[in-house]
């Protein structure tokens, strides 16, 4: 059985922009600058029990496996024997259905709390694993775009059956994101995906993708505009963001290389050459949605932002 050396851990884990337009379910990159914080502390029982969960505006699980973050930590300990159990409390710093990775962002910040409780920390497949049981729990399925980031920091890939892999993302490369405040529930997103495709939609988003990363690798920005152009996702989703069309059109009209949504949803999330570019676009990002009657919040910063980190 593995025994705990330490007694307590705080983690913060940032939020995300999953899918990145063109990438479903595998393409992610970490936001720097807001995230949740969730300590973990050593219980004797054998079990996952939280304790809190503050700042959140709307009710979350206390029920540890109907939660991200506790469903993660059961995971970890059915999987490694750990002979301990913990006790969770939660911050919440990403707001509820906002497209930005707020189940997943507790679900890694538990983890990697728990992570530095014992002398030979878990492995990143270990971590990533059990964080993907934990995102299960609030989307139903098991996708990293998410949790993949947070863990690892910058822009990911997290194809199925491998480990995920963080891409190399020129520095210019920042993304400006604008949360307006509503909610679209993840279950409410994908549902509105159901429904049959053409072939020669799955052939052009695999073109754009291949553009996008590509422009990545060789820092250019032309190839990254091309490629930041989803036919897939965005179509069957647009309706549900209140003026996304306008947003978008602002991001654009303002300097963005491309603009898309946000994971789920409703957040925004504009792809700008520069810190500057980016400041433009989450302004003009933030007049539209002031013009159908949304308040919203914004957040720039580069897109290879940090991973989640152990800050206490």
């Amino acid at each position: 059985m593995i025994e705990p050396v330490r007694q307590s851990a705080r983690a913060f884990a940032p939020a995300s922009v999953g899918n990145v337009g063109v990438g479903f379910d595998i393409l992610g990159h970490a936001l720097n600058g807001v995230g949740d914080r969730v300590t973990v502390r050593v219980i004797d029982e054998p079990i996952v029990r939280i304790l809190a969960i503050r700042t959140s505006e709307r009710e979350l699980p206390m029920n540890a496996a109907d939660n991200t973050a506790g469903a993660a930590l059961i995971a970890l300990r059915s999987k490694h024997a750990i002979a301990c159990g913990f006790e969770i409390e939660i911050d919440k710093g990403i707001p509820f259905g906002s497209g930005m990775g707020g189940s997943a962002a507790s679900a890694v910040a538990a983890l990697v709390a728990a992570n530095a409780l014992f002398a030979m920390p878990f492995t990143l497949d270990d971590l990533y694993n059990a964080a993907l049981d934990g995102e299960a729990v609030a989307s139903g399925s098991r996708h990293g775009d998410n949790v993949a980031p947070m863990l690892l920091g910058g822009l990911v890939l997290a194809a199925p059956d491998v480990a995920p892999i963080r891409l190399n993302v020129p520095s210019e490369l920042h993304c400006a994101l604008v949360h307006p405040h509503c909610v679209l529930e993840t279950r409410r997103a994908r549902a509105a995906l159901v429904g049959a495709y053409q072939l020669s939609e799955f052939v052009e988003q695999s073109a754009h993708l291949a553009l996008l990363l590509t422009g990545c690798q060789r820092a250019d920005p032309a190839l990254i505009a091309v490629g930041l152009n989803d036919v897939l996702i965005e179509p069957r989703r647009a309706a549900l963001v209140p003026g996304f069309a306008l947003v978008k059109s602002a991001a654009l009209a303002a300097g963005a290389l491309g603009a898309s949504i946000s994971g789920a949803g409703p957040s925004v999330f504009a792809w700008c050459w520069g810190s500057a570019s980016a400041h433009q676009a989450a302004v003009a990002m933030q007049m539209a949605f002031a013009s159908v009657g949304l308040v919203s919040d914004a957040h720039v910063g580069p897109v290879d932002a940090p991973a989640a980190e152990v800050i206490a």
